[in-house]
């Protein structure tokens, strides 16, 4: 999770360089979101590898290579904004760049909200998944599934906004705007999937 919010840190600056104007640096930070994409994947194939068979844990060997799995979704989703950016020089226009921050915002937020839980883990396998910590994850897991629902309602006035405009954006500028905002949307959608299947095992117990 280290590894993969050092993709998403570098997603939220590569687009403080487009807000900036700076296609020098929107270009290397796309290039720096790939090699820590590529670090988060070599992380991820060095836990499954090095996973016993008898894993004695609270947990089974398939839950955590899904949870590791999904994780490795996000530092993807990262890498495919990081590459959208760097097809066509775009800028952040005016008419929508408040709405567009703000359905930012709300996406980072709800995985921001996730990597707490995945710091959590610890603390969840030393109670076997029971009592007060697993009770703190269980509200921590409706906070992002509503922060995934505000990602949602933020991205329809986006889109509302875009489209109402849509004769200052050529052909090409709406078509790739709309691919970016689809990726950025995938990090909460795959941050709630993350948080669930935690609270899945929660409901094991």
């Amino acid at each position: 999770m280290q590894e993969v919010n050092g993709c998403v840190t570098k997603t939220k600056e590569i687009f403080i360089a487009l807000e900036k104007g700076d296609k020098k640096l929107v270009g290397k930070l796309a290039k720096e979101i790939s090699k820590q994409e590529a670090r988060a994947d070599t992380t991820k194939n060095e836990l499954r590898n090095h996973l016993p068979g008898g894993l004695f844990m609270p947990i089974s060997k398939s839950a955590l290579l899904e949870i590791l799995s999904l994780q490795d979704d996000i530092a993807d989703d990262c890498e495919d904004i990081g590459i959208l950016l760097t097809l066509k020089e775009l800028t952040l226009k005016d008419i929508f760049k408040d709405d567009f921050k703000n359905f930012l915002d709300k996406n980072i937020e709800t995985f921001e909200l996730v990597k707490i839980i995945i710091e959590d883990f610890d603390n969840l396998l030393e109670t076997s998944f029971a009592g007060r910590e697993a009770e703190r994850v269980k509200s921590m897991v409706q906070e992002v599934a509503l922060r995934e629902h505000e990602a949602d309602l933020s991205q329809r006035q986006l889109l509302k906004n875009i489209f109402s405009n849509e004769d200052q954006f050529t052909h090409g500028e709406l078509q790739l705007w709309l691919l970016i905002l689809k990726e950025i949307r995938t990090l909460s959608n795959t941050s709630e999937k993350l948080a669930h299947r935690i609270r899945n095992l929660l409901d094991l117990e």
